[in-house]
């Protein structure tokens, strides 16, 4: 007999369409733990999307799905608000300053109080409990006091910030506690999961020792797991017919430049994009040759717009954009095509296949899932990635040309690098970092996370 297992995210892995019925959510993460929770009689629980909204539980591709009922008062304060300008903003080496308000935190408690006996109400005592993200930080130790027989796991996406800048959250006692009530939580790097390890030490009861803290009793197994993609998936549609006709289309309406460098991102504060268009513009002026030669392509993909911090994002970036096209560009030629919108994943790909460079330069990111996207889109293995080295991928990519985001001169130069590189040079490194995408797949990590238990079906 198989284990059941029980997912705990912010959102649901559906999401409703105009008609009432439910369609699959994009991204790997759904991807990954779609096929194992078929196979193990599994349960997701998590908020519709849209508040005020009370929703039975129901099932869909062989999944029951429990619905989390949020208000508009929560979804503001506990999403918008603690979420998204307190935590994320910390645990992002604190880009920007994060906000700390008390009836936020109350609301993020209570919410994921919520998010707690939701569980404890579906669970049975053999269940495996999942929770992912930092929207769930509480959640582990509540649902401990709850149901202290659930075998509990945590996964953080985002990266976990060094002790120094932890230190400044006020309840920086209470997340943490939050988190150890679970009995395996797991980080997507090393430096992750040692960030975490030391916060633990110095701020609450804990004791290291072998991968385990330990306090009143309780061991919580502290793992590094980097997440990854469906790298088959990406292989295919890159291979069709159809996808090479559509990377013909777009250097055509690019106007055929013999160079195109690619930046793909939600519109965030901690992926650098403006210190990437600065280094594009250094790298023009020191080398005039390029001009009308090169095209940067820059996707912006909407994303939490009604916070002020993306807000202001938005309109510099625009601004740098619309600067370097009217100081470097011509009647004939505009150095930067912007684009503020979200892409089906087949024309994602298309993208993907159509640069010559990818350009991924966060200031801080707990994997980039967009690296390994274009890698595994290279299937006649050329093309170069340009990779942060603050980033969970640049631990896995090392052939990626690895850089300062912070440092425009050096990103300009490794611009430079990218461009003139040599074929063969292109190939090596492209095949080696095809072969760990390949290898090491989302399914690899849904397998890796779970495959402790010996009664999980993992596929």
């Amino acid at each position: 007999m198989t284990r059941r297992i029980i997912v705990a995210a912010n959102r649901l892995p559906v999401r409703r369409l105009e008609d009432e019925t439910w369609e699959r959510s994009p991204g790997g993460l759904v991807s990954a733990l779609i096929p194992i929770l078929q196979q193990n009689e599994g349960v997701w629980i998590g908020w519709s999307g849209v508040a005020d909204e009370d929703i039975e539980p129901f099932r869909h591709s062989g999944i029951e799905n429990i619905p989390v009922t949020l208000s508009g008062l929560e979804v503001e304060d506990y999403y918008l608000g603690f979420s998204n300008e307190t935590i994320w903003p910390l645990f992002h080496d604190a880009i920007r300053t994060p906000a700390y308000h008390r009836h936020w935190w109350r609301t993020y408690q209570e919410v994921n109080m919520r998010f707690a006996r939701a569980i404890a109400d579906a669970a049975e005592g053999d269940d495996l409990v999942w929770i992912q993200d930092y929207q769930l930080l509480l959640v582990p130790r509540y649902l401990k006091e709850l149901a202290p027989s659930l075998n509990i796991r945590f996964f953080l996406h985002i990266p976990f910030p060094p002790v120094e800048l932890y230190a400044r959250l006020p309840w920086r006692q209470e997340v943490l506690e939050g988190m150890l009530g679970a009995d395996v939580v797991g980080f997507q790097t090393n430096r992750g999961a040692g960030n975490f390890t030391a916060a633990a030490t110095a701020f609450t009861e804990s004791v290291e020792s072998d991968g385990k803290l330990e306090s009143s009793g309780h061991q919580t197994r502290v793992v590094a797991s980097p997440i990854s993609i469906e790298t088959a998936k990406f292989e295919s549609i890159a291979e069709r017919d159809d996808t090479t006709e559509r990377v013909k289309a777009i250097r055509a309406e690019l106007g055929d430049p013999e160079f195109i460098l690619l930046g793909a991102d939600r519109l965030d504060y901690t992926k650098g994009i403006d210190v990437r268009f600065r280094a594009f513009e250094a790298m023009l002026e020191r080398h005039p040759d390029l001009a009308e030669r090169t095209k940067f392509v820059q996707i912006g993909v909407p994303s939490r717009s009604t916070i002020r911090d993306y807000v202001e994002v938005r309109e510099e970036i625009e601004q740098i954009a619309g600067r370097i096209n009217s100081t470097q560009g011509s009647r004939h030629y505009m150095p930067i095509h912007y684009m503020y919108e979200s892409l089906t994943i087949d024309d994602l790909v298309a993208y993907y296949r159509a640069a010559d460079v990818m350009v991924v330069t966060p200031f801080a990111d707990g994997m980039n899932l967009v690296a390994k996207e274009f890698v595994a889109s290279r299937v006649d293995d050329d093309g170069v990635l340009l990779l942060s080295e603050f980033t969970g991928a640049a631990q896995e990519l090392r052939d990626a040309i690895l850089l300062n985001p912070f440092h425009v001169d050096g990103i300009a130069r490794k611009m430079y690098q990218a461009i003139m590189m040599e074929p063969e040079e292109q190939r090596r490194r492209m095949k080696m970092m095809r072969h760990i995408v390949r290898e090491h797949d989302v399914h690899h990590w849904a397998r890796s996370a779970l495959g402790s238990d010996t009664d999980i079906v993992a596929v």
